[in-house]
């Protein structure tokens, strides 16, 4: 076992083999030997050695463990089910191997038997703990009930039943069971009773969680519209804590409600079960001031009872009333604001909830009116004004944050803008100062100066202004220089490599963002949209990795989750584990990065090192399986990663959401009955029955040719509704979400290239199902198919020629759109000679079958069918091409290795000196970018090229 614990499994392996000579029966030893095995990839002799040791169905506790370990492993955790039924048979009153059994069943989600097992624990050892267990795993099967009648009538009730017993007979003892009753009473909507639990002498035991309780009690008076307590009790807690927001938000809701239904307190009585009720504004208005006077007496500042009034200003404007409550004028108020916390960080995001609040003509004079106040001092006349501490810095930062959300610095002209962005970075550098003795992991204090440089830049360059690109990477990369750990510099830049086609930076700055778990679905697509489509395809097979080994963790990760939850008794957050798990499983992210990694290894595999059918059946991919939820696809991207302080109607909107959804998801089923159009090609070929046999239905085959068919019909319908959704002409903003290479697929050709094909598959199983006889129509068909394949092929190939970098007038420009086009055409490439090789295995037998006539007929002159001279010619064609294609790419490598970037002219940049060694670094990262791709696209393109050669019948 040592030995396995250091990872050394080959020694572990022998060691147990010199036990097992001893003892021939030692069920340890040889589990710990298919753990050796299993662990140096012999996967099946060491299922083979688990098997026998199980089939003795073992009761030892180390065998037991052992097992347990090797199945997990194997990523088989129905077997230990399988183990402990058997063990618990055997020793029907261990309460170890009882609750060993219930954890197994936990792993695979069978939700009755644990019911049952937990209530076997319960009768063996009555402790409370696992009488919750099995009522816990009714909630289990009411959640996971497709019927949502069945877990209303029958589990949820059962379940409440279950624990009122133990109410009754006053067994209730932990927190966590009060939790679960709560959550029951909650699922079958019996609000007043949950209510009543909650204020209830049980409801005395919810203590783990600050505000446990009148959390609790708030959400049912929610459910039951009970604004009065609602409102009495958020006054209450305000009066404790007047810095609790969600309480502030809770307090007007209740408010206006209690007024809209013209709510009167009861005479005599309690105004409600919680107290005082507030039910007019004038009210409302005097509880806010009174929050604000007594925050003035308080030993910190808390901006709560401030930002509550603009709230309550912004909902009485909304409802029609202007100033009749005296609030106060909201430009005023936020101008007080900023006086007490414009030096904190959450100033900016504090007010940006309120810019709608000033009329648009106050604009610049409430910016103006900000700046005043700050201290800042200039050295010499003409000089920039500069803070001289953290605290003016701050402050200066959330004004110039303010400017640009209020689209003062959009509407500027080029010249303003360029002297704007000329000040920011002098203001960055200067703040430089004040983080001298900053961590490497720390942020600059002035690192947003700079990014906002870089946002007016992206303007410039989105207006049409080519050097400003070049300059946003430039002060990037200086500003990572001085604040490695910045997240927001990294994502930037790996935004704008993207769009100019370099990825080979991108790899490295994501890799030092060091993406944790989640993120992996959250922002991967950053990585894998670009990856493969600009030609870094050793990149993007690692970066697809990635994200699959997050996704396929995720399974075993939760239910290990779900088991610590059982343990500790956090019962209401076992659903939320499910949750999760679905929501991941059913991920937009997860299924792109499934489909893309298996599109990539055919690529770069697939008659290449292995022949075509041996990779899909080591993927085990079959035409007609789909395994992506298109029903329940959920977009889990975050949009919102890289900070941006533009206007609402610059921002990323709902809509914009919706639409890149729309287009991920369509892209993706082209992509999806691509692979599988492909992964059918293997089941046709196929030995013949004679022409007029009745067999040919029977054993299957033509019903995978009908499949093909049919997958063909739904690709024609995906591409028409792509092609439909395109005409929408959608703008996403610049860091919006990046568009899909859909586009791309249809204006190069590609798109018509690799749906011909598969309709000449249909023509080729014809001729091979009908054989060569009368069969001059589809050989004409066929021939003409390839001349066209031909010709639209040569039409792709036009797309792709130019230069990929080129310099004009002292700047650079990329065209990207060129490098992706060069990637699909080796795609289709690729899928040209799948079908091509599908051609010459029906081809090869017919011709050898007529030199066979030809011998015995001992004729000269046997007339050869014309589709054997059009495939030749066809071949010969592809190979011509393909030789082109090369000689082209040769030519681009030639041309970027030459290009001079020190002659490029940084003079009308007015760059720095330490700014121009930056310009020349991102240049270089740029070129040496494309320079890989070109290299890795010409590397396949060869390969393809050789198994064009053996394409000769």
């Amino acid at each position: 076992a040592d030995y396995l614990d250091n990872g050394n499994n080959k020694m572990a392996i022998q060691q147990a083999d010199k036990l097992l000579k001893k003892h021939k029966d030692l069920h340890c030893a040889k589990v710990l030997k298919a753990i050796g095995l299993q662990r140096t990839g012999k996967q099946d002799e060491a299922y083979a050695l688990a098997q026998e040791v199980a089939a003795l169905e073992p009761t030892d506790d180390n065998s037991l463990q052992a097992l347990t370990i090797l199945y997990r492993e194997m990523h088989r955790p129905e077997l230990v089910t399988k183990l402990y039924e058997a063990a618990v048979k055997k020793v029907p009153n261990s309460e170890e191997y009882h609750s060993h059994l219930f954890m197994a069943y936990a792993r695979v989600g069978e939700y009755k038997k644990m019911q049952q097992a937990g209530m076997a624990l319960y009768k063996i050892v009555p402790k409370n703990p696992y009488y919750f267990w099995s009522v816990m795993s009714l909630i289990m099967q009411s959640i996971s009930a497709q019927d949502e009648n069945l877990s209303k009538t029958m589990f949820l009730p059962l379940a409440e039943r279950m624990v009122e017993k133990m109410v009754k007979e006053d067994k209730i003892e932990a927190e966590a069971e009060v939790e679960l009753y709560y959550m029951i009473l909650e699922r079958l909507e019996k609000y007043k009773e949950a209510l009543d639990v909650v204020r209830g002498k049980l409801g005395e035991k919810l203590t783990s969680e600050l505000q446990s309780r009148e959390n609790k009690c708030m959400a049912m008076y929610k459910k039951l519209c009970r604004w009065p307590e609602c409102n009495a009790l958020s006054r209450r807690l305000l009066l404790k804590n007047s810095d609790d927001w969600q309480f502030y938000i809770t307090y007007f809701d209740s408010v206006f409600q209690l007024i809209d239904e013209s709510w009167t307190p009861p005479p005599e009585e309690e105004h409600s079960l919680e107290g005082e009720v507030h039910y007019s504004i004038e009210q409302a208005v005097k509880f806010i001031e009174e929050r604000i006077t007594e925050e003035s007496k308080s030993s910190r500042p808390l901006r709560g009872p401030y930002l509550a009034k603009l709230e309550l200003i912004r909902r009485l404007r909304y409802r029609g009333c202007n100033d009749e409550y005296k609030l106060g004028d909201p430009e005023e108020l936020m101008f007080q604001y900023f006086k007490k916390f414009g030096d904190k960080p959450c100033c900016f995001t504090d007010l940006k909830v309120f810019v709608d609040l000033l009329p648009s003509s106050q604009y610049t004079k409430f910016i103006s009116q900000l700046l005043e106040v700050i201290p800042l001092s200039a050295t010499a006349e003409n000089e920039i004004a500069l803070p001289a501490d953290i605290k003016a810095l701050q402050q200066h930062l959330c004004v110039v944050q303010l400017s640009r959300l209020l689209g003062i610095y959009h509407a500027m002209d080029k010249k303003q803008k360029l002297s704007v962005v000329r000040e920011l970075m002098l203001r960055y550098r200067h703040g430089l100062e004040f983080g001298k003795s900053c961590l490497k992991t720390e942020l600059q204090f002035s690192d947003y100066y700079c990014l906002l440089a870089v946002h007016l830049l992206l303007d410039l360059w989105l207006e049409g202004e080519e050097t400003a690109v070049w300059q946003c990477l430039t002060l990037l990369e200086e500003g990572l220089s001085h604040s490695p750990s910045n997240a927001q510099f990294k994502l930037l830049l790996i935004r704008i490599y993207c769009r100019l086609g370099a990825f080979e930076p991108v790899a490295e700055l994501y890799s030092s963002l060091d993406a944790k778990h989640i993120q992996h679905d959250t922002i991967g697509y950053l990585l894998t949209r670009y990856a493969e489509s600009l030609g870094h395809y050793a990149a993007a097979s690692q970066s697809c990795n990635f994200a699959l080994r997050f996704f396929h963790s995720n399974q075993k990760d939760t239910s290990e989750y779900i088991i610590q939850a059982y343990k500790y008794g956090a019962f209401e957050k076992i659903p939320e584990f499910i949750a999760f798990r679905n929501r991941l499983n059913s991920s937009l992210h997860f299924a792109q990065v499934r489909t893309e990694r298996m599109l990539l290894d055919l690529l770069l595999e697939a008659n290449i090192s292995t022949s075509l059918e041996e990779s899909i059946k080591s993927m085990s991919l079959s035409p007609e399986e789909d395994d992506i939820p298109w029903k329940d696809l959920r977009d889990n991207r975050d949009l919102t990663v890289l900070f941006n302080w533009d206007p609402k109607d610059r921002d990323i909107s709902e809509e914009h959401r919706k639409l890149s959804l729309e287009e991920e998801t369509m892209w993706l089923r082209i992509r999806s009955l691509t692979l599988r159009l492909v992964s059918g090609l293997p089941t046709l070929s196929h030995t013949i029955q004679p022409k007029n046999s009745e067999k040919t239905a029977e054993n299957g085959v033509s019903s995978k040719i009908d499949t093909i068919r049919s997958l063909l019909q739904q690709l024609e319908a995906a591409v028409d509704s792509g092609k439909k959704f395109l005409e929408q002409k959608i703008q996403y903003p610049v860091l919006g979400p990046p568009p899909t290479r859909m586009a791309g697929f249809f204006n190069n050709g590609s798109c018509q290239c690799q749906t011909s094909l598969f309709y000449l598959v249909s023509d080729i199983y014809e001729l091979d199902t009908n054989g060569l006889e009368d069969s001059a129509e589809i050989q004409e068909r066929i021939g003409n198919s390839f001349k066209s394949l031909v010709e639209r092929l040569t039409e792709l190939f036009s797309k792709c020629k130019g230069d990929l970098i080129e310099v004009r007038d002292g700047t650079l420009k990329t065209h990207p759109n060129l490098l992706e086009n060069l990637v699909f055409f080796v795609e289709t490439i690729s899928i040209v000679l799948w079908v091509s090789s599908y051609c010459d295995s029906v081809l090869r037998p017919f011709k050898s079958n007529l030199q066979k006539k030809k011998k015995k007929k001992k004729e000269s002159s046997v007339a050869m069918p014309p589709v054997f001279t059009h495939f030749v010619d066809y071949v010969n064609e592809l190979q011509t091409l393909t030789s082109n294609v090369i000689d082209h790419i040769k030519g681009l490598e030639i041309i970027l290795t030459a290009l001079k970037l020190e002659e490029l002219s940084l003079k009308d940049t007015l760059l720095l000196q330490e700014e121009t060694k930056f310009t020349k670094t991102v240049q270089g990262k740029v070129r040496s970018s494309y320079h890989h791709s070109v290299q890795e696209i010409g590397e396949l393109l060869k390969k393809r090229l050789d198994t064009i050669k053996k394409l000769k019948i």
